[in-house]
């Protein structure tokens, strides 16, 4: 597999709900690659689907793991996490991870600043949203010098001012639909905005999207 989506310098929009499901290694495991470095190691974004009784042994991330829970409960030697749950698994970790009843989610890997090595667990259900700017709500979820990652969530006819993204700027639509002068994105859709990047979004409905800025190289 060449390498996807690999250049930062550019912007990339992916409407996974457009993408078939490709079979891993393994058994009962698919995904939706979104960006990868190489077939089955480096940096790598994906939309995964665990069937139910899909399980991996014991592996380790030595860059680390981002997870977000879209579906389903996904479970490991630590716990189960119900949809809404973000994880953060440092470098170096390791699991085994699994789910009895299936479960989607979307996966970063091997993308951990080095020294970033804070072990994160947190339920969307239950955590409480604060005031962002205007109409916005914000449910902060992890951040590291200047890498910021966030549950951001619009209410219907929501406008945001045009703003410059220093380290871009990456989001997952997870309910509604962002809209800004490029374009419209529906539920499910990946977009990662480089350096510098500029744009207006708004919405007509209530949206909420994960958004992760600060993290792309300069």
């Amino acid at each position: 597999m060449q390498p996807l989506n690999m250049d930062f310098s550019k912007r990339v929009v992916v409407d996974s709900n457009t993408l078939d499901w490709l079979s891993s290694p393994q058994k009962g495991v698919s995904r939706k690659p979104l960006a990868r470095e190489n077939q089955e190691s480096g940096h790598a974004t994906s939309i995964v689907r665990y069937q139910a009784g899909a399980h991996f042994s014991a592996h380790n991330h030595p860059m680390g793991e981002e997870i977000f829970v879209l579906e389903g409960t996904f479970s490991d030697d630590d716990g189960d996490y119900p949809q809404g749950t973000y994880i953060r698994n440092p470098p170096g970790s390791s699991h085994r991870p699994f789910s009895t009843d299936g479960c989607t989610l979307f996966v970063k890997l091997n993308q951990f600043d080095p020294k970033d090595m804070k072990r994160v667990r947190v339920d969307t259900n239950i955590q409480p949203w604060q005031p962002g700017v205007g109409g916005l709500k914000v449910m902060e979820l992890h951040d590291f010098e200047g890498q910021h990652t966030a549950l951001v969530k619009w209410s219907a006819d929501e406008a945001f001012q045009s703003h410059r993204h220093f380290g871009g700027e990456e989001i997952l639509v997870l309910c509604g639909q962002i809209n800004d002068e490029h374009g419209s994105y529906p539920a499910n859709t990946w977009m990662r905005s480089p350096h510098l990047s500029v744009h207006q979004p708004f919405v007509s409905r209530e949206t909420i999207i994960l958004v992760k800025v600060g993290h792309l190289p300069a």
